[in-house]
C-alpha cells in the first residue's frame, strides 16, 4: 500500500519552507538539534556477575573526584563530581539563573564557567571554582576577572553553532546586557566567528602561553571545539599547549542559533569522544591532556558513559536549565500564552520571554526564578548525577570512576558500534572496523 504523506515533503518541511517564505531568512532557535542521532541510550553497561566482584554501596565508597588540567598548571582543577556547569551567558541567561549555577556548582564542589558577555559579579561571588571563558567577540573581557579565575577556556567554536559566533538577539541586548558588551541597546548581537587576533593552530600555541604567563602559570588552560574535524582539531591544540580539550558536539545546546547549524553540521557526543581519545592516543597524550565531553549529558548514566569511553569529564548546560526549572508548567507561567507552546515543547530561548525566568532580562520574567531555590534543585539533579555514576561503577565491581573503560559497555545497534567501537551485544564483532 502506498503512504499516503511524504517522507521527503513531510509536514514538518512544507511548514518550514512557508515560514522561510513568510521571513525572507533562515530560522534561529534556541534549545538542541531536532534531529535523531546516536546517543548515550544506544550502549549498555556489562555489570557483574561471577566474572566480577560488584561492591556494596553502603559499605564500599566510589570516587568521583577528578583532577582536570594538571598537564602544565601548578593548580589543576579538582571537582568533586566529574561534571560541571558548562559557558552559558549572562544575556542569554538571567541574572538570577546565573547566579543560582555558581551556587550550585559550590554546593557540590564543582565548577561553573562564564560564557560569552565576560564575568557577572554575582556568579562570581557564588563560584568557588570558575572558568572564564575567552571568545572571539571578547565582549566584557576583563583580565583581572580572568587572572582570578579557576581555569580559563579559549573556546574555538560551539557544537550547536560551529564555525560562527555567538548569537543574542536584540530583546535581550537591554541596557545592563548593551553596556557589559558596548553595544547599542535593542541590536542583535552577532559575534566574529574568529578571534580578532589569533588565526590559526601556530597563533593559539602563542595565546595559550600568553593566558598562562598572565595567570603565572597556576591555572588549566582549555580549548573548546565543536566537534566536526575531532582527530585533527584536537591533535592541533594539544600540539599548541592545552591543558584541558573540550569536544562539543551537535546535541550541544544554545540559546540562539541558525536551526541549519542546528540540525546539519557536526558529529554526535558518542563518536567525537573516540575520535578526541583517539588522536590524543596517536600524539602520547591520552591520560595527560584532559579531555571534556559536552552535549546531551542528561544523566550520571551518560556521564558515566561519556567517562567509559575516553572522557575525564563531562559538562552541562540544558540538563541544568531544565534542573532550574526550563520547561515546567510552574504555577506563575502561562506557556501557551507567553510563549506559544504548551510547557514540555519550548525551545523559544532566543525570544527573551522564558515563562521561567531563565533565558531572559525581562526583570518581571526574571523574578519567577529564584536563585536559592534554583540552586538547590540544581545542586540535587548534580547530585544525582554523580551517584548514578557511582552505582554504575560500583555494579561493575570498581571503585573509581577513573576506572570505567570501552571494555565495559556493549553497543545495542550497529551504528553505535561503529563510532563507539564496542562490540554490538551478543557478538564479539565491532562492527564498521577491521
Amino acid at each position: 500500500m502506498v503512504q499516503s504523506t511524504s517522507q521527503i515533503w513531510a509536514r514538518h518541511i512544507i511548514d518550514d519552507i512557508h515560514a522561510k517564505a513568510d521571513i525572507g531568512r533562515y530560522r534561529i532557535r534556541g534549545f538542541s538539534t531536532f534531529q535523531k542521532v546516536t546517543h548515550f541510550d544506544d550502549l549498555s553497561f556489562l555489570s557483574t556477575g561471577l566474572t566480577r566482584f560488584p561492591l556494596e554501596g553502603y559499605k564500599e565508597k566510589c570516587n568521583t573526584q577528578v583532577e582536570l588540567g594538571g598537564r602544565h598548571a601548578s593548580e589543576p582543577l579538582v571537582i568533586e563530581t566529574p561534571v560541571y556547569i558548562t559557558g552559558m551567558s549572562y544575556g542569554a541567561l538571567s541574572g538570577h539563573a546565573k547566579q543560582a549555577l555558581g551556587t550550585a556548582a559550590t554546593m557540590v564542589g564543582t565548577a561553573s564557567c562564564t560564557g560569552d558577555g565576560g564575568m557577572l559579579q554575582a556568579e562570581r561571588e557564588a563560584s568557588e571554582k570558575l572558568i572564564y571563558q575567552v571568545l572571539p567577540s571578547r565582549y566584557g573581557f576583563n583580565p583581572h576577572h580572568l587572572v582570578g579565575a579557576q581555569a580559563v577556556e579559549i573556546v574555538v567554536g560551539q557544537g550547536a553553532k560551529p564555525g560562527t559566533g555567538g548569537m543574542l538577539m536584540g530583546v535581550k541586548v537591554l541596557d545592563h546586557i548593551a553596556e557589559s558588551r558596548d553595544l547599542p541597546s535593542g541590536i542583535d548581537q552577532r559575534s566574529p566567528a574568529r578571534h580578532p587576533d589569533w588565526l590559526g593552530p601556530d597563533d593559539l600555541a602563542v595565546k595559550i602561553e600568553q593566558i598562562r604567563e598572565a595567570t603565572d602559570g597556576r591555572v588549566p588552560v582549555s580549548v573548546k571545539l565543536g566537534a566536526c574535524r575531532v582527530s585533527d582539531d584536537v591533535k592541533l591544540a594539544a600540539k599548541a599547549g592545552a591543558d584541558i580539550i573540550v569536544v562539543d558536539s551537535m546535541v550541544a545546546g544554545t540559546g540562539a542559533s541558525g536551526e541549519a547549524l542546528l540540525d546539519h553540521s557536526g558529529i554526535p557526543t558518542v563518536p567525537a569522544i573516540v575520535m578526541a581519545r583517539e588522536a590524543l592516543r596517536e600524539m602520547g597524550l591520552y591520560g595527560e591532556v584532559s579531555l571534556v565531553a559536552s552535549g546531551g549529558i542528561r544523566s550520571g548514566a551518560d556521564m558515566a558513559k561519556s567517562l567509559a569511553l575516553g572522557a575525564d569529564a563531562v559538562a552541562i548546560g540544558i540538563g541544568a536549565l531544565i534542573a532550574l526549572n526550563c520547561n515546567r508548567d510552574i504555577p506563575e507561567a502561562d506557556f501557551e500564552r507567553e510563549v506559544g507552546v504548551p510547557a514540555g515543547d519550548c525551545h523559544h530561548c532566543q525570544t527573551g520571554k522564558c515563562p521561567v525566568g531563565i533565558a531572559t532580562q525581562d526583570p518581571i520574567l526574571e523574578a519567577r526564578l529564584d536563585p536559592d531555590e534554583g540552586a538547590e534543585r540544581v545542586a540535587n539533579f548534580l547530585n544525582s548525577m554523580t551517584m548514578e555514576a557511582a552505582l554504575l561503577t560500583r555494579s561493575l565491581g570498581k571503585s573509581d570512576v577513573r576506572s570505567l573503560e570501552p571494555e565495559d559497555m556493549v553497543a545495542l545497534s550497529l551504528e553505535a558500534s561503529a563510532m563507539a567501537r564496542i562490540p554490538l551485544a551478543g557478538t564479539n564483532k565491532v562492527f564498521g572496523w577491521d
